[in-house]
This record gives structure tokens, C-alpha cells and sequence, in this order.
């Protein structure tokens, strides 16, 4: 652990580190994670790998965007609830502007160019396999939970469904029980993330009252209301399990469908939103603000990126209390050898693909991952000093090759 372990940190802090990542944080979900994982575990020490891992299956195991969900509890853990804000904003404040600048026609569409994005892909393929090599070595002792790492993986290529995670994470926590007397056994101290009891009721009754609330609100308004792009975007971030990708049949439904805005550019928004840094549900922001419903403009994407990512807050700070709880549990602590193997077949699983299939199409491409996960390892490198690293050697052999 490094000095800043020791103690609370502010929501200052928390909000430049999480602005840093927000404009770094390429390759979608399972790399922020990775991201997050080097930042937060390996460098700063503000948790274990143990703590980290835990906190990720949680998140898998709730609706919204998962990547964003750890975000919040990890600036929760640091500064409480400014500091979940903080790590909130910090992290989806870059994309957000791009995407609603975007909408109001500043940013005029143009795209990045090729190589600057396949650069930085391999800078996300780079980032993940290093914390599949890390987690591995902590969580993947034993045949058993190797066993379960790979049968995860497997899974997830296989069954590409939104339930996927979900599944194998329940099936590496029930691998874990069965062999309980086998060896098979976790960490079983709390994740010491403080949140009140009171306060955690409050965050749970507020999911419920909002998602039953504001349909029926936006029933009593017009059609086009800013009540009923509430209520869209609350309903599409409260129930939509598998995160970022997923969610696209939800909002397609909730804003192409009633015709508040044109197929052809939903899709154009989307297309861009996956060259962004930051979380995909920032794609919210270009909706709202390009919405022939409610406000549109900036207080339109505004009210649409809270609404989204509103129930992934309220569940955050309502389910921690009631996950350390259960964390008491005997059964438990085995349970989560399983789930943490799991987590690293996750990752394993969107290693392969979509992010090595998809970003190296060459032996060149193998050969900058291989060398950024050594230098990775060897400590050689920052990760934040392999984007212009890679990126410019990306560009070079790419001029030459």
C-alpha cells in the first residue's frame, strides 16, 4: 500500500483522479475496470485486490452501467457521498460534453482519425491484460478456482447475453460453496465502504418511488414533457442489466419509437459515442439534447445524463449496507473465492474478445500489446504514459508497414 492509503481522501481528489481516467479510459466497460483497477489497487492503494474484485461482482450483479457503479462506490469508500459525485462527474464529464456538443452540431460529427482510435485500443487490450495477469496471480491459486476462471471465459464467448455475468458469477460463487471444505476459501473481512442505515433505506425507497413515480408523472404531463424524458432515461438506466451496449434497445424504444428523434441519428450518435473516452451511457447526453422532447439543448442532455445514471447511484449507496451484512455470512466467504475467480474470467472473456479481436490485426499490433503489458509489469511505464507511448508507435509502423 502507498501512503495514500492512510485515511479519508476529499472529493477534490477524488474528482481530478476520476477527470484523469474520463479522458484516458478507452475500449469501453471491462477496461475501465482494468483501468480502475491499476489506478485505485495498484498504484494509490486505496483498497485491495480482494476489496476491488468484490466490489466489481457486486456491481455486475446490479442494473446500469457497472464500470460507473464501481466508480461511485470507490469514491464513496474515499469521500463519501461528495466523493461518489466527484467520481461520478470527474469521469463522465469529457464524454458528456463531446457527446451533447455533438448533438448541437459544435463538434460538426468529424471523426477521429483511424490510427489515433487503434492506438488506442491497444492501449485498452494492453491495460486489461495486464489485470488478468495481476488478479489472476491472487484470486487463481488454486486448480479449482483456475478451473472456475476458465469456465467463466468460456462461458461468456459462448452465450454472449446480457444475463451472462450475471450467471457466472452466481455459478463461480455455488463452485466456491461446494468445495468450502476443499480448500476453496476467501478473504472474509467486510468491504469498508460506511454508508448509514438510514441513509441506505432512504437511497432503496427513492429507486422504487422514482421508477414507479415517474411514469406515472409523466402520464399527467404531455407527451413530449420533460417528465416523460425523465422517465425514459430513469426507466432505461434501472433496468437494464449488462451495461453500456445493452442499453441501446431500451432508449432506441424510448426515443425513436414515440418519434422524438430520427433512427438515422440515433445510430450516428451511437457510432461516435464508441470512439469516446469514458462511460458508453454518456450517449444520454447527445439524446436528450438532440430530443424534439422536453428542454433538448444542454438542459436536455443534463436532465437525460441524471436520469440515466441516477438509479446506478441510489442502488450503490442502498445495496452496500445490506452486501456488508451478508458478508457475515459463513457460507459467504468461500462463495467469494469463486465469484473473484469469476471476475477474472470476465475479463479474460472480453480480453479475447471483443478487445484483442478487435484491435490486433497485425503481427506488429501483438508485438506493442506484448511490450506494453511487459513494461506494465516491470513497472516501467505508468499506464497513462502508454497512451501517447503506444499511440505514436501505433502511428509510426503504421506509416512504414
Amino acid at each position: 500500500m502507498t501512503p495514500e492509503s492512510a485515511g479519508p481522501g476529499s472529493a477534490g481528489e477524488v474528482f481530478r483522479i476520476f477527470l484523469r481516467l474520463g479522458l484516458t479510459s478507452f475500449g469501453g466497460p471491462v477496461a475501465h475496470l482494468a483501468y480502475f483497477r491499476e489506478v485505485f489497487v495498484a498504484r494509490r492503494g486505496w483498497m485491495r485486490d480482494a476489496d476491488y474484485a468484490e466490489l466489481v461482482a457486486l456491481c455486475q450483479l446490479l442494473p446500469g452501467p457497472a464500470s460507473s457503479q464501481v466508480g461511485m462506490a470507490v469514491g464513496l469508500q474515499r469521500a463519501g457521498l461528495p466523493g461518489a459525485l466527484a467520481a461520478w462527474v470527474g469521469f463522465t464529464l469529457p464524454s458528456a460534453l463531446l457527446m451533447i456538443g455533438l448533438a448541437l452540431g459544435v463538434a460538426h460529427g468529424a471523426a477521429p482519425p483511424a490510427a489515433l482510435v487503434h492506438g488506442l485500443m491497444l492501449v485498452a487490450v494492453v491495460v486489461v491484460a495486464h489485470a488478468v495477469w495481476s488478479m489472476a496471480r491472487v484470486f487463481c491459486r488454486t486448480p479449482a478456482t483456475r478451473v472456475i476462471t476458465l469456465l467463466a471465459a468460456a462461458m461468456l464467448w459462448l452465450w454472449p447475453s446480457p444475463w451472462a455475468p450475471v450467471a457466472v458469477l452466481a455459478l463461480g460463487g455455488a463452485i466456491g460453496v461446494l468445495r468450502r471444505h476443499q480448500g476453496a476459501a476467501a478473504d472474509a473481512s467486510a468491504l469498508a465502504i460506511r454508508v448509514s442505515p438510514a441513509l441506505a433505506r432512504a437511497a432503496r425507497w427513492s429507486f422504487v418511488v422514482l421508477l414507479v413515480g415517474l411514469p406515472l408523472a409523466a402520464s399527467l404531463a404531455p407527451s413530449d414533457s420533460a417528465a416523460a424524458v425523465g422517465a425514459a432515461f430513469y426507466r432505461a438506466g434501472a433496468l437494464v442489466f449488462g451495461g453500456g451496449h445493452v442499453v441501446l434497445p431500451l432508449l432506441d424504444a424510448a426515443v425513436v419509437t414515440p418519434g422524438w428523434i430520427e433512427a438515422d441519428r440515433f445510430v450516428a450518435g451511437y457510432g461516435a459515442a464508441q470512439a469516446l473516452p469514458g462511460p458508453l451511457f454518456a450517449f444520454a447526453g447527445f439524446l436528450g439534447a438532440g430530443l424534439q422532447a422536453g428542454p433538448g439543448g444542454w438542459l436536455g442532455g443534463g436532465l437525460a445524463l441524471v436520469a440515466i445514471f441516477l438509479p446506478s447511484a441510489l442502488l450503490v449507496v442502498g445495496v452496500l449496507p445490506v452486501w456488508q451484512r451478508l458478508r457475515r455470512w459463513p457460507a459467504l466467504a468461500p462463495a467469494m473465492a469463486g465469484i473473484n475467480a469469476a471476475v477474472v474470467g470476465l475479463l479474460l472473456a472480453a480480453l479475447v474478445d471483443p478487445l484483442w479481436t478487435g484491435a490486433v490485426l497485425h503481427w506488429t499490433d501483438a508485438a506493442l500489446a506484448v511490450v506494453g503489458v511487459v513494461a506494465l509489469v516491470r513497472g516501467w511505464l505508468p499506464v497513462w504514459a502508454l497512451v501517447p507511448v503506444l499511440v505514436s508507435a501505433n502511428w509510426g509502423l503504421g506509416a512504414f508497414i
